[in-house]
């Protein structure tokens, strides 16, 4: 067997291969693209016997994503991607010293899965389709991201030199389509005192508000409410800034809204959407997400539980003498920890079997967020025996141990 550590940059990679007793046998810098891949293959192939296989052929890599990872795996090789926090810890085992460079990690890098590989996850090559859905879905989850971003930033301009705008647009929502509207109109006090009821009318019936004229008359009288305020210099130059931000969330809007249809046509198209869909709490946006990130893969997951420990859901343990304490996961996968808290706090509003664990767990004084956590990591095993069973959510078979109690 070989063990390469490839330690890749944007635009290179420095590559080591070690035999079965640690021995560097070759050592390269190969560019990124097409002709470093087929240097690459020269290299492996300088040293690997003829009656060997692509698979005896592993090598570590601190990403599991990318073109270059794809073509490795395509080729047959055993590729393990690694987090680069876990090459850090392995590089002090190495070096004592501290000194770091490329090529010292990409020995490190093939040092560790020589002998640490069991410990290691192998990549496993997603379909083309779950590919496309995690393209798609995390564009459109890091839009949304975005628009949070800059509705706090506007949220922070308008309390400093506009104060009663926050108050008056409250009722519509910060980043609504007739709220930007009329900022972009009367991004002042001044000019916002001066907008006439049928201009604000007919902001809020293109944003299909109903009791337009209610909704226009308190919008008027808080706007023109007397307020702390800046100099009138001042307030110029934080309306620049206000119709800049707005132009940006205007655009995130749109975006998002295209990007939710595609994230819907890719995840319609992937053979285990109904699985998803089936899922209490999901539709088709949480459900792509939720695809997306944990990928589809046969064979990625060994159980139930190595699905939840890839997910963050489930808790740790720590124990020293008399000392034990349970955690929840620190390191874990943002996206998909927001989707699976975002699918338990929809599921206990729809689904009783969902709705009754929660009660359960509150009764015994856990916290909301702790609960909506548990539960979404009993909902995480659901979800891995429905796709390994290929059958669809079924709350009897879910909640089997308390379905006679929630039937009753």
């Amino acid at each position: 067997m070989l063990f390469v550590g490839d330690d890749w940059a944007e635009d290179h990679h420095d590559v080591e291969v070690q035999d079965e007793h640690g021995r560097a046998v070759r050592t390269a810098r190969l560019p990124e693209g097409m002709d470093g891949m087929a240097r690459f293959h020269e290299l492996v192939a300088m040293v690997l016997p003829a009656e060997a296989e692509p698979a005896d052929v592993l090598v570590c890599i601190e990403t599991d994503r990318g073109p270059w990872v794809r073509a490795l795996v395509a080729a047959g090789y055993r590729v393990f991607g690694v987090n680069p926090k876990l090459a850090a810890r392995h590089r002090e085992l190495v070096s004592l010293s501290g000194a770091k460079s490329d090529k010292a990690d990409a020995h490190t890098l093939a040092d560790m899965v020589r002998t640490r590989r069991h410990q290691l996850r192998q990549v496993a090559a997603d379909s083309g389709e779950a590919e496309a859905v995690k393209v798609v879905a995390r564009a459109h989850q890091t839009l949304i991201w975005e628009r949070t971003r800059h509705m706090l930033r506007l949220r922070a301009a308008l309390r400093d030199y506009f104060p009663a705008a926050l108050e008056a647009f409250k009722p519509l929502g910060l980043t609504s389509a007739d709220t930007l509207e009329l900022l972009v109109k009367a991004p002042d006090p001044s000019a916002a005192a001066r907008l006439s009821l049928g201009q604000i009318r007919g902001a809020l019936k293109r944003a299909r508000r109903r009791d337009v004229e209610g909704k226009a008359m308190a919008l008027q009288q808080a706007l023109r409410t007397p307020h702390l305020g800046q100099a009138e210099i001042v307030n110029v130059a934080y309306a620049a800034t206000v119709r800049a931000t707005v132009a940006v969330l205007q655009t995130l809007t749109e975006q998002i809204k295209t990007l939710e249809g595609q994230v819907e046509a890719h995840f319609g198209r992937h053979p285990d959407a109904e699985v998803y869909l089936s899922q209490p709490g999901l539709g088709p946006i949480l459900g792509a997400r939720v695809l997306a990130e944990f990928g589809d893969a046969h064979g990625r997951y060994a159980d139930a539980k190595a699905r939840k420990n890839y997910a963050g859901t489930s808790p740790i343990t720590r124990q020293s003498g008399k000392s034990k304490a349970v955690h929840a996961r620190f390191v874990h996968n943002d996206r998909l920890v927001d989707a699976l808290h975002m699918q338990a706090g929809a599921a206990i509003m729809h689904d009783t079997g969902a709705r009754a664990y929660y009660d359960e767990l509150r009764a015994r004084e856990i916290g909301h967020n702790a609960a909506l956590r548990q539960l979404g990591n009993r909902l995480v095993g659901i979800l891995h025996g429905c796709l390994k069973t290929g059958t669809h959510y079924n709350q009897a078979t879910a909640w089997s141990h308390r379905y006679q109690h929630l039937a009753a």
